[in-house]
């Protein structure tokens, strides 16, 4: 199993060859990046996460970020800040920025932040995948299989849903248990989760 890997983004080689050792002795892959310019150019991961710095030439630690939430990119990003940028990087971290450090930061404050960017990134990957099964299963219904489950996850009742529709009771009540059948649920809760879940599908 790789290790995840670490993009460092910094335009001091001295910040980046002084990170890039403190994190390899700790164990981590790195890969170091000069400008955010550069890492985008690279093409951003599916995997790992990014530390950056937040003051560089040509893009900023939030514009970084803004650039990422464009592209729909779900790797987690730790800004590095001078004491003067805290309230930017507050503001970054409102645009989907997951943590950031002040400057000097120490290894255990450093480790515990990238720790827990890693772990949100993997509870991220897990989640959207959870979805996308969730709405793969939703793509076997039939159009009037998908619109019964539409109803019945808003609260509608047979009874009603067969009113709505202009069919018999009965028929909805076939409809009810294919659609349970085909999604694998055996509860009304199950079902609106799983509805919920199809529809954070990415």
């Amino acid at each position: 199993m790789s290790r995840p890997l670490i993009h460092l983004i910094d335009d001091d080689q001295g910040v980046l060859d002084s990170l890039s050792l403190r994190l390899r002795v700790e164990g981590w892959a790195v890969a170091t990046h000069e400008s955010a310019v550069a890492f985008l150019e690279s093409g951003p991961p599916a995997e790992g996460c990014v530390l950056s710095d937040f003051r560089m030439p040509g893009m900023t630690g939030i514009e970084l970020q803004q650039q990422l939430s464009a592209r729909s990119s779900r790797v987690p990003v730790i800004l590095m800040t001078g004491q003067g940028d805290v309230p930017l990087a507050v503001q970054a971290m409102r645009a989907g920025a997951i943590d950031f450090l002040e400057k000097p930061v120490s290894d255990e404050r450093l480790f515990e932040a990238i720790s827990r960017a890693l772990a949100a990134g993997r509870a991220e990957r897990s989640a959207d995948e959870t979805s996308r099964e969730a709405a793969g299963k939703l793509d076997t219904l039939t159009a009037r299989e998908r619109e019964v489950l539409e109803l019945l996850v808003v609260g509608r009742t047979s009874k009603q849903i067969a009113r709505l529709l202009d069919i018999s009771p009965r028929t909805i009540d076939v409809h009810r248990s294919r659609v349970f059948h085909k999604l694998g649920v055996e509860t009304l809760p199950d079902l609106v989760y799983l509805h919920l879940a199809a529809s954070q599908a990415p």
